[in-house]
Parts: structure tokens; C-alpha cells; sequence
């Protein structure tokens, strides 16, 4: 059996009031409380979303159904309700379907967390949070899963990756690098290093002091 797209804009609207709230709420819960194992099936979320619409919309019914079906009978039509009133209707359309929906994910989240002893963070990896609140330069070094040692200097033509594609990072300079994990000199003539998640073992982050300008590491 096909499924028709709906031909009309009475049958779009009517689709964004089945459909957006529960997207809205569905959206907002995963990015406050983070991604579910029984939730990653696409199916499964979307019939989350769709039983979140469910429940309200009838909400809504309840509180303004009187009122809706009386303005639908003054102007002819819903659509002809919504052109009589468009700054009403917008102002209507942002309560329900963000602030609504919205308000009840971040509800719902502190419930369920008010006896965690854990934070979420919306970050989806070490890695990316490691890289993505570096605000400063810094020394990087990283023992790969052969043993050997690379160290660069990560600045503003330095560039790291990350979800949800694997992790890389690229140094814009490079250092020569002794056995114990110290620094040596730069490498002479460095264009920089290129360095994949997958190949690292340990990854530290040196701190510079001013004066280091990315030349001489302390540590």
C-alpha cells in the first residue's frame, strides 16, 4: 500500500500539527539526556516522536479545542483562520510547537536526572571535547599503538576532527621526538603532522607559556 504526500495546504498544516511537536520534544530530550541505546533505531525514534505529538496534541484539544473550532467557524476554514490572523497564528505556531514541546523535554530531563550523580554533556566524545573547548595554543604529543612518540604544536592553522567521522588531528608543526616522550628540536623544513584516532594509544596536551610561542616545549 502507497503512502500519498499530502496534495493540499490544508493537509501540510494539519501534518505539521501531527508531526512537529513530538519531533520538537524528541529532539530537545536526546540533545539534554544524550542518546539511548534502545533509542538508536530510527523506527524507534520516530515512533517516540510520533506518541509525543499524540500526547500533546491531545493536550492541546483539551485546553483549546473550544476555542480553535470556534475561530475555524467564524472564518470558513482553518487555512482561512490562519490568513485572518498571521501574526496570531505565528505566536500560536511557536508556543505549540517549540515552546510547548520544548519546555516538557527539559522538564522531563531534570525529573529523570535529579538523583543522577552523573552530568551529560551534549559533546558526543572525549575527543571531541578535548578539541573542541582548546581555546589556546598547546604542545601535543601521542604515543601510537607501535610505540613510537609525535609531537606537534596545535595553533590556528592546526585542525582536529570529529563526530561523526573519525577522529584526526593535524599539527601545523611538527617536533622531533626522544624515547622517554620528551621533546626534541621542530623538525627542519615541518609542514606539520597528520595523525588518525585509530593509530594513537596516548594523547597529551603540554601547556605553552608565552614565551614558548610554539617554539621550545617546557615538558
Amino acid at each position: 500500500m502507497s503512502v500519498q504526500p499530502p496534495s493540499t495546504v490544508e493537509q501540510v498544516l494539519l501534518l505539521i500539527v501531527l508531526v512537529l511537536p513530538g519531533v520538537t520534544y524528541q529532539y530537545l530530550r536526546e540533545r539534554r539526556r544524550g542518546p539511548v541505546a534502545g533509542e538508536q533505531v530510527f523506527a524507534d525514534r520516530v515512533l517516540r516522536a510520533m506518541t509525543a505529538s499524540v500526547a500533546l496534541d491531545a493536550v492541546y484539544a483539551v485546553v483549546l479545542g473550544p476555542y480553535a473550532v470556534e475561530a475555524v467557524r467564524r472564518s470558513g476554514s482553518g487555512l482561512q483562520a490562519v490568513g485572518d490572523h498571521p501574526r496570531a497564528a505565528g505566536l500560536w505556531a511557536l508556543v505549540l510547537f517549540l515552546g510547548v514541546p520544548g519546555a516538557a523535554a527539559v522538564l522531563v530531563s531534570w525529573w529523570e536526572r535529579r538523583g543522577a550523580r552523573s552530568v551529560y554533556r551534549p559533546t558526543p566524545t572525549a575527543w571531541d571535547h578535548v578539541f573542541r573547548g582548546l581555546t589556546r595554543p598547546s604542545f601535543v604529543r601521542a604515543r601510537l599503538k607501535d610505540g613510537a612518540w609525535v609531537g606537534g604544536w596545535f595553533d590556528a592553522r592546526s585542525y582536529a576532527s570529529g563526530y561523526p567521522h573519525g577522529g584526526d588531528l593535524f599539527l601545523q608543526w611538527s617536533y622531533q621526538m626522544n624515547q622517554d616522550g620528551s621533546f626534541g628540536p621542530p623538525v627542519a623544513g615541518t609542514g606539520g603532522v597528520y595523525l588518525r584516532v585509530e593509530n594513537i594509544d596516548v594523547l597529551e596536551l603540554v601547556d605553552a607559556t608565552p614565551a614558548d610561542n610554539g617554539r621550545t616545549p617546557h615538558a
